[in-house]
């Protein structure tokens, strides 16, 4: 049956992440087939392809030929994120679904350009968020749900890690035109999108802090940014994004009954704890490390095959953004900056 049939990628952007991270997603996955790569580097892209079992390479010169491979069904596009847009329209126009990398693009317009183009060809567009499908958050969403902590009130969350231009990290990290920012959209956003999605709720105005102890190295871009996000209902969220400290993270969420709390909470390969009180109960669950890109890669391929919006789409990405421009804003002006409706 064509609806049980493996949905066929195309990988663009075999970088560290796109090589150590997504490629071997496929490994894992049981609704996805690797079928193409593309880079920079033609022998990498060749090289890669026969580690990973593609059966094509191509250069980003050759774009359209990957494009019009008949088994390329969609494109997972993890790229610097100055050509997010411009990659997902290409993918788009020929007939193809699109996998983004987060952030979704450097900025609203970029944003609304892939939706846009997504939607006139009829294809999904799903952002790369692995907290959709990983299961202690998923596990944390239902509980915050339940309503067991009571009205929430409070929720803290940081993630750092230690970044410096090296024969590992690319420099286009450090370029603003071509990665939008520095550690907010690239670790930042995950404190974002999390706390939006465990929580339903948009937040109305963003106040930020931004500051850097290596200015040589962060001329364009952040290396440290404090937050916080206004939530109707009396909601707070603190938050800190660094690419200039030791590798961390956690989120916790706070209510009027308790409390309940996922770390370490982003990274893709560390155990993980769900824990919390309510009252004088103490609760406590641990996860083993799973291959998260193959549940992302798998949850796109379903929606294709089931012919479903997926989740998270092209605006859920959009609106992720909107907000850190609304960090930025503020961290610039010196005063809380409307979040508003885009």
């Amino acid at each position: 049956m064509a609806g049980s049939r493996r949905v066929g990628y195309a990988v663009v952007g075999l970088g560290h992440f796109g090589e150590h991270v997504v490629l071997p997603g496929f490994r894992d996955s049981r609704k996805a087939k690797l079928v193409a790569v593309v880079s920079g580097d033609e022998s990498k892209a060749r090289r890669l392809a026969r580690k990973f079992g593609a059966t094509a390479a191509y250069h980003y010169r050759d774009l359209q030929a990957c494009l019009s491979h008949p088994e390329v069904e969609a494109v997972y596009i993890a790229t610097n994120n100055g050509t997010h847009a411009e990659y997902t329209v290409q993918a788009a126009s020929a007939g193809k679904h699109v996998l983004c990398e987060k952030p979704m693009a450097r900025d609203v317009a970029e944003c609304r350009q892939m939706i846009d183009a997504c939607r006139a060809h009829r294809v999904r567009l799903m952002i790369a968020y692995r907290k959709f499908f990983e299961p202690a958050a998923r596990d944390l969403r239902r509980f915050v749900a339940s309503g067991k902590l009571g009205p929430l009130r409070v929720i803290q969350s940081a993630f750092s890690i230690y970044l410096r231009p090296g024969p590992r990290v690319a420099r286009w990290h450090f370029d603003k035109q071509l990665a939008g920012g520095g550690g907010l959209p690239d670790v930042g956003v995950y404190c974002i999108n999390t706390a939006l999605w465990l929580t339903g709720k948009e937040p109305l105005e963003a106040e930020a802090f931004r500051w850097t102890a290596a200015p040589e190295v962060f001329r364009e871009v952040d290396e440290h940014i404090a937050f916080r996000l206004n939530f109707p209902d009396g909601l707070v969220m603190q938050a800190v994004s660094s690419w200039g400290a030791a590798p961390m993270s956690f989120l916790r969420v706070v209510g009027e009954k308790g409390y309940a709390a996922l770390e370490p909470a982003f990274e893709y390969d560390e155990e993980r704890c769900l824990y919390g009180r309510i009252g004088n109960t103490w609760f406590e669950k641990k996860y083993k490390v799973i291959n998260e890109l193959a549940l992302e890669l798998d949850a796109l391929a379903d929606c294709i095959r089931r012919n479903r919006e997926p989740e998270p789409n092209g605006e859920v990405g959009l609106r992720d953004v909107a907000v850190m421009q609304a960090i930025y804003q503020a961290a610039e002006a010196g005063r809380a900056v409307p979040c508003g409706p885009v």
